[in-house]
């Protein structure tokens, strides 16, 4: 009764003007008995643009809008050419549908609607599509975005996705598209875009990595309000670069970013008009890794949208879509933007429809969930439930903290793999100043002898650890936050001061012997630890983040960055030059990459045939892998994580001979014990 009463007062005025289309009368405003349940609406409708029984349909859902216009253009700028009164239904979902071809047509919505305190733009403003799939924007934070009806023909020649035997089998290469080429050492045909990076496929393909996860791909915001500017809505006193570069402020959920595109530019207040090519380039990038074996995996943020940028969703209805304090007014529990309210019904359907169009659509294999932590269970649920109907070995891996709440063990038990922050912490530390980890010779807060040895054989729950299954645990110790490795090493060793200017960038590169034994260390244990493994581009040779010197009102330039999310510059870009320059480490990771492919017991091993290995000293830690079929050999993987004591091991009995070592072994037999040098490991094999 209620639902008919609601369809009633909002549809009636429509039925004397449906089909005229200047004779359309607003809807009359809502009784307020019935506005808490906008709060629950739900429509299974197809949304954004679709094609039906011949017919251009657009549908949007505006469960509060007065009155919804669709407005038709012919290029990115300009007045449209027509409008379009929309038929409301009784689920909030505004409708309008035509016969007319209307291929590469640009769109957008006039909404009136009651939006509450905080707004910031006008609500007169166009609205592009929340479900666009493809964009033109603006090159300023407003982005002026209109909605491209994009006709797609991608011949993708038979591709699928990759299917990893198992999860563990995953060794992932964290890295963003334009940072792979946009440094002149790259020598790229179209620098810092989706079809440049085709071009460092047999670099990464060289390294061993099988799986590539892209920082965000999703059109997101990346200019952000100008510096101290007094004119602009908001004050923008965090950040001289005025972008965000990494892209973790989505705005179109189902759009690839078109920076990335051939036809992306940073010109000031310039269009990025490409007409759907980014969508083309973005496709044949992921079709060339397929062809090379290496599996996708997007970086998706769901959890909240930009402060600053028009996001369609906060325009159209924040009320429905975010979490707001009781004056109405945004909240920020994410500490980076207007929080996304992932248990509204019209939320959850557009964020798994999102993954699910990316799937089908793009051939993705994987996500990894920006602060998963804020998604509701409900949606955590449904999002793996519904991605595995489509691709049963889906790879699901979440940031497993935000908002203030951490929890790995729950996502663990959601059948969801995550960041182990604990393994990162445990093994490098959690910062090089006070609580350096194993690798120094040190025990982080909270970490014992028992903890390391934990890691490595899967962070098991039965072991005191945070996994039902080593299937969960995404083991790493560097990713796009916080220092490089490479620079945490620098700084605990005191070779470079956070706060020093570095004048001689390729010097300050070069690794000593004694980085060289952590990095190899570090890459050792990566690389024997039961999980799936992760490093970050540029972590293969010891990478360090310089600020760039440029003219930028950035008191650190020249220092050592910890947070490089603002800068499109030589201070994210992969330097080919210093890679080449630290080539030892390099090839030190290929070569333990290699190892864990051809001896899988070193990456999934089943628990029972995992027995803790210690030696005589504190540091002295490890494990024996116990063969599981006639085709395996029993293994032991030994690491001394002492800087300056030598680590004796009691072997057990037969004959055992060195398999990997990161230091060069002289004797190729072992018989009754072994000798650990201070920061080395070793891997024993028996015959």
């Amino acid at each position: 009764m209620k639902k008919a009463l609601l369809l009633f007062l909002l549809v009636l005025p429509f039925f004397q003007c449906a089909f005229q289309e200047n004779a359309a009368q607003p809807v009359k405003p809502v009784p307020a008995f019935l506005e808490t349940q906008f709060d629950q609406l739900y429509s299974d409708k197809a949304l954004g643009f679709n094609i039906e029984d011949g017919h251009f349909v657009f549908r949007i859902f505006a469960p509060r809008a007065n009155m919804l216009e669709l407005a038709l253009f012919k290029s990115a700028k300009g007045q449209a050419y027509e409008t379009h009164h929309m038929i409301r239904d009784d689920d909030g979902v505004w409708e309008y549908s035509t016969n007319k071809r209307l291929w590469n047509k640009y769109y957008g919505y006039y909404i009136s609607a009651e939006n509450g305190k905080g707004d910031i733009f006008n609500q007169n403003i166009l609205i592009p599509d929340p479900y666009s799939k493809a964009v033109s924007t603006q090159n300023n934070y407003n982005i002026n975005a209109r909605s491209f009806i994009y006709k797609d023909n991608f011949d993708w020649e038979g591709d699928t996705w990759v299917k990893p035997k198992d999860p563990r089998d995953l060794i992932i290469y964290e890295a963003h598209v334009r940072d792979l080429t946009a440094h002149p050492s790259a020598e790229t045909d179209a620098p810092g875009t989706y079809l440049a990076a085709i071009e460092k496929i047999s670099y990464i393909k060289k390294l061993g990595a099988n799986a590539v996860e892209f920082l965000p791909l999703h059109d997101f915001a990346n200019i952000e309000i100008p510096y101290r500017d007094t004119t602009t809505a908001l004050f923008n006193t965090w950040n001289p670069y005025a972008r965000n570069h990494w892209g973790y402020m989505s705005t179109f959920f189902f759009a690839p970013e078109n920076y990335y595109g051939s036809k992306g530019n940073m010109v000031a207040d310039a269009y990025i008009d490409d007409k759907g090519k980014s969508i083309e380039e973005l496709k044949t990038l992921v079709k060339s890794l397929h062809r090379s074996g290496i599996a996708v995996i997007m970086d998706v943020v769901y959890n909240h949208t930009s402060t600053y940028d028009p996001n369609p969703f906060k325009l159209i209805d924040k009320k429905y879509y975010y979490r707001l304090d009781k004056n109405r007014d945004f909240i920020s529990m994410s500490g980076c933007g207007n929080d996304f309210k992932t248990e509204r019904p019209m939320a959850r359907k557009m964020i798994i429809e999102s993954i699910l169009y990316w799937m089908k659509d793009y051939h993705i294999d994987g996500f990894r969930f920006d602060l998963g932590a804020m998604i509701d269970d409900e949606t955590l649920t449904s999002i793996i439930r519904e991605a595995k109907k489509v691709n049963p070995n889906v790879v699901i891996i979440a940031e497993p903290w935000g908002g203030g709440k951490y929890n790995p063990e729950h996502f663990s038990e959601l059948n969801w793999a995550s960041w182990n922050d604990r393994f990162r912490n445990g093994i490098k530390g959690q910062n090089p100043h006070s609580r350096p980890g194993f690798i120094f010779g040190n025990w982080d807060e909270g970490v014992s002898r028992g903890d390391a040895s934990r890691f490595l054989m899967g962070s098991l729950k039965d072991d005191g650890g945070q996994y039902a299954d080593a299937r969960h645990a995404v083991n790493y110790l560097e990713s796009h936050d916080d220092e490089t490795f490479g620079d945490f090493v620098r700084v605990y060793l005191g070779k470079s001061k956070e706060n020093t200017v570095i004048t001689d960038l390729e010097a300050h590169h070069m690794l000593t012997p004694e980085e060289l034994r952590y990095h190899k260390l570090g890459a050792f244990i990566l690389g024997t630890s039961q999980g799936i493994a992760m490093i970050h581009s540029g972590q293969e040779f010891g990478r360090s983040k310089v600020i760039e010197t440029n003219e930028y009102l950035d008191d650190h330039q020249g220092m050592i960055d910890r947070n490089s999310y603002n800068k499109d510059n030589s201070t994210n870009y992969i330097n080919y030059r210093i890679a080449k320059q630290n080539q030892e480490l390099i090839d030190f990771y290929a070569s333990v990459f290699r190892l864990r492919q051809v001896y899988p017991q070193l990456r999934k091993a089943s628990r029972d045939a995992l027995e803790p290995f210690y030696a005589d000293s504190e540091f002295g830690l490890g494990y024996r892998i116990i063969p599981e079929n006639s085709t395996e050999k029993e293994l032991i993987v030994m690491i001394n994580g002492s800087q300056d004591k030598t680590a004796f091991y009691n072997l057990p009995g037969g004959m055992w001979s060195y398999l990997f070592s990161t230091d060069p072994f002289a004797d190729e037999r072992v018989l009754n014990y072994i000798t650990l040098k201070p920061s080395s490991g070793t891997i024993l094999i028996k015959h």
